[in-house]
């Protein structure tokens, strides 16, 4: 083991999905900078084209491949591992990024509000995965696991809302997916993780922090004082899946600024 090889992804496969924006396309970089090669698929294909591309313009050691996939339907997760298993005959990562909100005030939210982010955050999650163990499996050991990274939320860690009301419980349901898949994967050499995300600049958040002035008194409201960079997630991607990674299993990593742990003010101190 050298320095060098600590955090290289070099000869790695992996699957990023909604990687076109947001938190997927900083894991994309994140991936490909530490050498892996990464698929990345979204509904906006042309739009994961262009993450790819300007991924790769900046001659990074890996690379990145964008092309299009639903994971909303059984249907478009069959057709998302047919490509993947035609692009590629061994997959080492597999990033589950892919997931929508919505927004509706306590009393007025939609039935509609509900199943619909349930059946991709969850449901979608849940199959994608499934379809894909036996292609993980197949380049794990036991010395170097095969891994598999969800994105839930801080705002399925603590009671928080906010209007979201079925994204907030799908994160939930993601964390405990991760704990469960944990415990059964494992004697298959097949870590399971989960980033649990505060505020990050991406099109799901850009309602709150789409600009500057709103983004720094979002950033005022977090413990750490600030909303989420690339490099945040970009880091604890290599991190997960390289060496650090090989001897964690079933935790779920909460990078939101303190958010997590923020429980108002001092009870015994001074304010």
């Amino acid at each position: 083991m050298t320095p060098d090889s600590l955090f290289s992804l070099q000869g790695r496969v992996a699957l990023v999905t909604g990687g076109a924006t947001g938190i997927g396309k900083m894991a994309c970089y994140g991936l490909a900078a530490a050498g892996a090669r990464v698929l990345t698929a979204s509904r906006k294909a042309e739009a994961c084209h262009a993450a790819a591309d300007e991924i790769n313009a900046q001659g990074l050691a890996g690379s990145v491949e964008g092309f299009g996939a639903d994971i909303s339907t059984e249907e478009g997760i069959a057709a998302l591992i047919s490509e993947v298993k035609h692009r590629t005959d061994c997959l080492h990562i597999l990033m589950n990024n892919t997931g929508r909100t919505w927004g509706a005030p306590l009393g007025d939210f939609p039935y509609d509000g509900w199943g619909k982010v349930m059946d991709l955050n969850v449901t979608g999650m849940f199959h994608l995965t499934q379809g894909l163990i036996e292609m993980l499996h197949a380049s794990s050991s036991a010395d170097d696991p095969a891994r598999i990274v969800n994105v839930g939320s801080v705002m399925g860690e603590i009671p928080m809302g906010d209007g979201a009301y079925s994204y907030a419980m799908s994160k939930s349901a993601v964390h405990h997916m991760t704990c469960i898949l944990a415990k059964e994967l494992a004697e298959r050499h097949i870590t399971v993780n989960a980033l649990a995300p505060g505020p990050f600049q991406s099109g799901m958040t850009k309602f709150a922090i789409g600009d500057q002035d709103s983004k720094d008194r979002v950033g005022q409201r977090v413990p750490l004082g600030r909303v989420g960079r690339a490099q945040d997630i970009a880091a604890c991607l290599q991190f997960l899946c390289g060496s650090g990674g090989s001897y964690i299993t079933g935790s779920i990593i909460p990078v939101s600024g303190g958010i997590n742990v923020s429980t108002g003010h001092s009870i015994f101190g001074e304010d």
